[in-house]
């Protein structure tokens, strides 16, 4: 200290017209002396020695403490009574740089700013020891600068002669959360992977964080991505099998339509009302048709469309058959003596009696509409990873009378077709319909376990395969066997043989 402040009056640079002097007080190790060298200091009581260039009491800027900090604090307590104050304005005007480039200065608590040396014990190689230094530390450097470490020069001490690894747990990747074990310290933890659709981003991360409704985390558990998403498209393979099988039924039925309008005037097709045979195939080419609007990404106009346009057709294709059945019985009464029935079952009646069926499934479709129209909306429960957009039918009780009308008409049209199945006459097209009912029924009621079980599209692509398979069983039960007679055995396409007598007179 003292050749620092000799060094100091020497260079008339760092304090110009400023000299520096000193009182050294010996406190004998003792606090009472301390504390009196104190109130001497500041009362004056001692003799003062200065130069002759110096006049009055010279002003106290600085104190070097005691070596033990309890007779410190002690005398400290009574010049910050006086004059703590004169001295931290010195302090935090000194800022200058010295000789040797280090930087003297003082915040403003009179505090020197903390520099230390950052030094390693090296073994050299006779076996003794060296303290070498290898870096700096500097308070008052700027934010990130702190610390300087010239990591080549450390000596460590392992076998492997490299920076030593921690003694317990390495940081957790992102992907993984940090999990303390129970009884030991923090720097032991456990790495646990996030659970599904969480994600970790950050190395040491203490908990993992849910990803957004429409995301999902990726297989590393570091990052969310967008959801795959899910539906009955024209591209797959399901898709096109399915539009193909539905495009051909629509094909086949519009075929039979053609040679049933170029046959019309044959016995085979004027039997039971060519009409009601016309309509039956223009509502069955609709039931293939409407299989083609429940594939494809379900929008607003497309959830509401597939829904009407399957209880429409479906009930027209119904109501057909119904009355045909009931013509079929009607017409075998008004063979039998005094029985003129089927004149007030003209065939404008029959035709309003289907059109007051399809009629009356209108209103249920409109009512339902009206009230709760089906919408698309995101499946996420099924499965978490793929977002699968389906119709919600919007009214469960509007699609279930939907349903249940179209079932209601089946049930009656099996069971009058069944009751006269054995009507007397060769060409009884009640047998045909009840095997198409019978078919009708069993595939509608299969489809109900399978369409609660099916996964994703694959419910969709249940309700098709119902529809084309239903659609089917009515298209070939019913029309095969006339078509089988109209291509095939036009000899037997006569009158005598559809009234059971071209056998007799032969």
């Amino acid at each position: 200290m003292l050749f620092a402040i000799a060094e100091i009056n020497r260079d008339q640079t760092l304090l110009p017209n400023i000299t520096l002097g000193y009182r050294v007080y010996d406190n004998c190790v003792k606090l009472p002396v301390a504390l009196r060298a104190a109130t001497a200091l500041i009362g004056g009581l001692d003799n003062d020695f200065t130069d002759s260039g110096c006049s009055g009491p010279p002003p106290v800027v600085a104190i070097v403490g005691d070596p033990l900090s309890s007779h410190s604090i002690s005398y400290f307590m009574i010049l910050y009574l006086y004059s703590s104050q004169k001295l931290l304005h010195y302090l935090k005007s000194v800022n200058f740089t010295n000789r040797l480039g280090e930087r003297v200065s003082f915040d403003e608590n009179g505090d020197a700013p903390a520099i230390y040396d950052i030094v390693n014990w090296q073994m050299t190689n006779n076996g003794s020891v060296k303290i070498k230094t290898i870096g700096l530390f500097d308070e008052s450097a700027s934010a990130g600068k702190e610390v300087f470490l010239d990591e080549e020069s450390i000596f460590w001490s392992t076998e492997s002669r490299t920076v030593p690894e921690s003694i317990c747990s390495k940081s957790c990747l992102p992907g993984t959360r940090r999990a303390n074990r129970k009884g030991q310290p923090v720097c032991c933890f456990d790495c646990i992977p996030c659970a599904e659709g969480e994600i970790s981003y950050k190395i040491d991360s203490s908990e993992c964080f849910k990803c957004p409704i429409d995301f999902w985390s990726n297989s590393v558990r570091n990052h969310c991505i967008l959801k795959e998403i899910e539906f009955l498209s024209y591209e797959d393979a399901m898709g096109i099998t399915l539009t193909t099988v539905a495009s051909v039924g629509s094909f086949i039925s519009v075929g039979v339509l053609a040679i049933f309008i170029y046959h019309r005037n044959t016995p085979v097709v004027r039997a039971n009302n060519s009409e009601l045979s016309f309509l039956l195939l223009i509502s069955l080419t609709l039931c293939f048709l409407c299989a083609l609007c429940f594939i494809g990404k379900p929008s607003d106009l497309n959830c509401m469309l597939r829904h009407v346009m399957f209880g429409i057709s479906f009930v027209l294709c119904i109501s057909c058959i119904l009355v045909k059945t009931i013509v079929v019985i009607m017409a075998f009464r008004a063979t039998l003596p005094g029985n003129n029935t089927m004149k007030w079952f003209s065939v404008s009646k029959q035709r309003g009696t289907v059109f007051f069926f399809t009629f009356i499934q209108s209103i249920i479709c409109i009512i339902w509409l009206a009230s709760a129209p089906p919408y698309p909306y995101k499946n996420t429960k099924y499965q978490n990873a793929i977002i699968i957009i389906e119709c919600d039918v919007g009214s469960s009780a509007g699609f279930g009378c939907l349903l249940g009308y179209i079932g209601l008409l089946a049930c009656i049209c099996f069971l009058l077709a069944f009751l006269a199945r054995n009507l007397p006459d060769s060409f009884n097209e009640a047998k045909f319909i009840t095997f198409s009912m019978l078919i009708f029924c069993a595939v509608w009621i299969t489809f109900i376990p399978a369409y609660i079980s099916s996964p994703g599209k694959h419910t969709v692509a249940v309700e098709i395969f119902a529809i084309l398979a239903s659609s089917f069983g009515l298209l070939f039960a019913i029309f095969a066997p006339k078509c089988y007679i109209i291509l095939l055995k036009p000899e037997q396409n006569t009158k005598k043989t559809l009234m059971g007598r071209g056998t007799n007179e032969k």
